[in-house]
């Protein structure tokens, strides 16, 4: 039940930031967004991870390593 929960949290998570981005609202080299992508992303990377979802790993995982990325090419450039 706690892995459903972090799957939902993560999910809410990356929808809420992709939402705020076609509303015009967050861009995508802002730094909420990219915090929404990056944790999202991670949370749902550990479930993928416990559930031997290797597909979804992949998915997720590469989701986080380009949010962070970004994140840290947004903290270089400050």
């Amino acid at each position: 039940m706690l892995v459903q929960a972090f799957s939902v949290v993560g999910a809410a998570m990356i929808l809420a930031a992709f939402a705020l981005q076609q509303a015009g609202r967050w861009q995508p080299g802002d730094a909420p967004y990219l915090w929404a992508n990056f944790l999202g992303s991670a949370l749902l990377t550990g479930v993928a991870l416990l559930e031997s979802q290797w597909g979804f790993l992949l998915l997720e995982s590469a989701w986080a390593a380009v949010s962070a990325w970004s994140l840290w090419r947004r903290a270089r450039r400050r």
